[in-house]
């Protein structure tokens, strides 16, 4: 098959879908390789190192859709790119489709087959989320320490403390891998910590790890009860396909203290925190109710080297698959849509 790489356009995108090491595999089993000229630059990735292993370099993004039959890219299309995107192409990547109804309808009316990462699932498991989830989960709590200083706007608060004084209060609501990361940073930064989920096995495993931690169901009235004592406010709620849950109401946020942090990872499936909405990394934080906001669409993409490199090695194994047309059922889940018709319950 022959195997397209288009550069990454979303804003501030800098993660490329296959790393030359991933590419010569694919290569070795017979299939083109295409590589747009400087995909790989952001993340660490020079062409040399691709063309090394027998990748084919196209000059621009218009001749890397028209020389390949598969599409493996991060991110979900941009606007840009639907009009490059034909009716004979497979397309792989990541789409979150529940919060894009305009990208849904553009796919549909393309009539091409997309499979996203997301719905990819195993065993009730999404493998190739999971390792982006756990780049968003630690960066998460990166962010809300960082915009917890004073010159940043928050409330001048050390993450941890010191011996003797407090420590700031992190609730991570979901214990999904995105959650199960923040909670584990926060904790070993010496933060409180309170795990807030639905899945009581989750919550039992987690306790059991980190001594000290509070793990405890999820209900609206333990995330009022919360707040005001919520220094950093990670919202990780994830349901597969599904647009998120509101699982934290603007009242909600309005209890909590001035100058705090809230950060929502779910924000490509739409959010689960009613003030959130869409933020980039030239934009990443806005203030509403005195509670600052960060709420990044690509937030692992911060991070391209690291994130290439994990998101690589996970989807690796599927792009050999669809490249030899072996359907499994774990990447039948991940259709979203084929011929024009939608294959998901958004």
């Amino acid at each position: 098959m022959r195997i397209g790489i288009p550069t990454e356009v979303k804003s501030s995108e800098k993660r490329v879908a296959l790393t030359p090491e991933a590419c010569a595999t694919l290569v070795e089993k017979g299939h083109e390789v295409f590589l747009q000229k400087d995909a790989g630059v952001g993340a660490g990735f020079p062409d040399e190192d691709y063309t090394a292993v027998g990748v084919k370099i196209e000059p621009t993004a218009d001749h890397l859709f028209k020389a390949a039959e598969m599409i493996v890219k991060v991110k979900e299309p941009q606007q840009e790119e639907l009009s490059r995107l034909q009716k004979d192409h497979l397309l792989f990547c990541y789409l979150h489709l529940a919060a894009e109804p305009a990208l849904t309808k553009g796919l549909q009316e393309i009539g091409l087959k997309a499979v996203a990462f997301e719905t990819v699932e195993e065993g009730g498991k999404t493998p190739l989320l999971a390792p982006m989830s756990a780049v968003a989960g630690r960066l998460s709590v990166q962010i809300g320490t960082w915009y917890l200083h004073a010159p940043r706007g928050g409330r001048g608060e050390l993450m941890g403390g010191i011996d003797g004084l407090q420590q700031g209060h992190v609730v991570v609501i979901g214990a999904g891998v995105a959650g199960q990361e923040a909670a584990h940073l926060a904790y070993h930064m010496g933060a409180k910590v309170t795990l807030l989920d639905i899945n009581q096995e989750r919550l039992d495993m987690m306790s059991s790890r980190y001594p000290g931690m509070n793990c405890e169901i999820s209900t609206p009235e333990r995330i009022t009860e919360l707040m005001p004592e919520t220094s950093l406010l990670v919202g990780a709620v994830y349901v597969i396909g599904k647009r998120a849950p509101h699982v934290v109401t603007e009242e909600q946020i309005k209890l909590m203290p001035q100058g705090s942090v809230a950060v929502d990872i779910s924000i490509d499936q739409g959010g689960c925190i009613a003030t959130s909405r869409p933020c980039t990394h030239d934009m990443p934080v806005y203030t509403q109710h005195g509670v600052i906001h960060s709420a990044i669409t690509n937030l692992p993409g911060s991070v391209p080297l690291t994130s290439s490199q994990a998101l690589s090695q996970a989807i690796l194994p599927y792009v050999h698959q669809l490249a030899e047309g072996e359907w499994t059922p774990a990447l039948e889940k991940g259709i979203n849509v084929d011929g024009g018709e939608l294959k998901i319950a958004l």
